[in-house]
């Protein structure tokens, strides 16, 4: 009999993961609309819903860098129709810094799949900087009296901040916004110097000229921004490659998460999709959970590494 039970809750899983999705999928994203987040997520839901003819909704859910919209998802049922678009700030580096989060990073969640990589990218507005060198000497020669956004305290664009002044023993005044669209509309208006913002959030401004680029954070030059010098060139060693990725809350099957593993990667073979995402600065990954896992625990311990070394904290 026992043998029999096992084989009937084998077969029942099997067919709940063939058969999903049978009804519409929520996405959280947990940071306002316009940002590199909510732009890949509905990106894939799109081809997600032609391709299983359910809705896949994307729902934007802001604040507390990212936490509000991830505790969501860290609450629901482990059905897979309610996933979130994780992030390094949501995942690794507020997690790092922050202690009084309301989810465990990786204990509330199943990882589902990592979906890109980007690297963050130094912007500015036009009338602050020509190049990266003049921003640093400004910087210098003014200490105070500037300020930089990120899109929360505690996010990786904080972080980020914060290590370039570190590294470049400057005195900048941070500011922190409820999400990368508040952030650029405030650097595009004038009211912040320069931030950090993925690569994916700031080429069509950039484009545009309303903005300027400065320096790519990842070691080499980005090929989406072939003539902005990496960061490192100026200052060796510095490096902030962010990155986005599905998860679902703890204790999703298995069948559902590789099943939406398995669907993202191909979305991210499509050639429309793989042209669209060159065009954006992100490098597509769509890697199976357990890869995603590992690789999510070893960025938590580098971002909590950096906080320790650089003695980084925020007002709780």
């Amino acid at each position: 009999m026992k043998r029999i039970f096992l084989l009937l809750v084998f077969f029942a899983s099997t067919a709940a993961g063939q058969t999903y999705p049978s009804r519409p999928v929520r996405w959280i994203v947990p940071f306002p609309p316009g940002g590199a987040t909510d732009i890949l997520a509905r990106i894939v839901a799109q081809k997600m819903t032609e391709s299983w003819g359910v809705a896949v909704v994307v729902e934007n859910r802001a604040g507390a860098a990212g936490a509000i919209g991830s505790e969501a998802v860290a609450k629901a049922a482990p059905d897979g129709y309610t996933i979130l678009m994780g992030t390094t700030s949501t995942h690794a580096v507020n997690p790092a810094i922050n202690p009084k989060l309301p989810y465990d990073n990786l204990a509330d969640f199943t990882a589902v799949t990592l979906v890109a990589t980007f690297p963050n990218v130094l912007v500015g507005h036009p009338a602050t900087a020509n190049s990266l060198q003049e921003l640093i000497a400004l910087l210098r020669a003014n200490p105070g009296k500037y300020a930089f956004g990120s899109s929360g305290a505690g996010s990786s664009t904080h972080l980020t901040g914060e290590l370039f002044k570190l590294m470049t023993q400057t005195d900048v005044n941070h500011i922190p916004y409820k999400g990368t669209g508040p952030l650029l509309n405030d650097l595009m208006g004038g009211q912040v110097a320069f931030a950090f913002d993925q690569i994916t959030a700031v080429m069509s401004p950039i484009q545009a000229g309303k903005m300027r680029a400065l320096g790519v954070a990842s070691r080499e030059r980005n090929p989406a921004l072939p003539d902005v010098p990496a960061i490192a060139e100026v200052l060796p060693g510095f490096e902030s490659v962010a990155w986005v990725g599905i998860l679902g809350p703890a204790k999703l099957p298995a069948e559902t998460a590789a099943r939406i593993q398995t669907e993202t990667r191909r979305i991210l073979q499509l050639a429309d999709i793989a042209q669209r995402m060159k065009e954006l600065g992100a490098t597509p990954v769509a890697s199976p959970p357990a890869e995603f896992a590992a690789f999510m625990a070893l960025d938590t311990m580098k971002w909590r590494d950096l906080v320790a070394t650089a003695k980084i904290k925020i007002e709780q």
